[in-house]
């Protein structure tokens, strides 16, 4: 069952089941966590190595990269979660290109009037449009790279809470962020029109 918290969020086992089935719930967890890379501690009693069979869909793993982004609490954490994306080699961004490609080959072969222009399409959409979202996203992860600082508006939670709290973040002693007003837009040069 889900438990979400100011600063963490975890899953427990639903009340009322037996202590054989929050075991076997339990290592079922840690092989699933460890079927996605994860590394995960936990007591002897728990650890496996068992292998799940079945595959999570890859959008898991980008949404992870959002949640990274919006946990990061400085710019050398977000560059971290860009880097994954925009990588040239290994990236999100180029595995959606390949993808892009095979469709339009595979496009060229159907052989109905429609199909070459459908392929020129996603070739466009593989050379042009996600080569400018790859560097403007590979320009911006640098840019965070090089500042290696905090964020001003976001902080490491040192998780103290009061000594008769059960949960770590049931009740964080964390300051609130401090509120920033947007910054209001540039003034637009009014002049003559012609």
């Amino acid at each position: 069952m889900p438990v979400v918290r100011v600063h963490e969020s975890y899953h427990r086992v639903p009340k009322g089941l037996t202590a054989k089935d929050e075991d076997r719930l339990a290592t079922a967890a840690v092989a699933r966590l460890r079927a996605q890379s994860y590394h995960v501690a936990c007591d002897a009693d728990f650890d496996t190595d068992d292998q799940l069979a079945s595959y999570p869909p890859s959008s898991a793993s980008v949404a992870h990269l959002a949640s990274r982004v919006r946990a990061a609490t400085t710019t050398d954490e977000t560059a971290a979660a860009l880097t994954e994306l925009a990588a040239p080699h290994d990236g999100v961004l180029t595995a959606i290109e390949e993808v892009l490609t095979a469709t339009a080959d595979f496009y060229d072969g159907l052989g109905e009037p429609s199909d070459p222009h459908i392929a020129r399409r996603l070739r466009y959409l593989a050379d042009e449009v996600l080569r400018t979202i790859r560097t403007d996203l590979s320009d911006t992860r640098n840019q965070l790279a090089d500042r290696h600082a905090p964020h001003p508006g976001r902080s490491t939670c040192a998780q103290e809470v009061p000594a008769n709290e059960r949960e770590r973040s049931a009740a964080c002693a964390c300051p609130p962020p401090p509120r920033t007003l947007p910054t209001p837009p540039p003034p637009v040069a009014v002049g003559l029109r012609r």
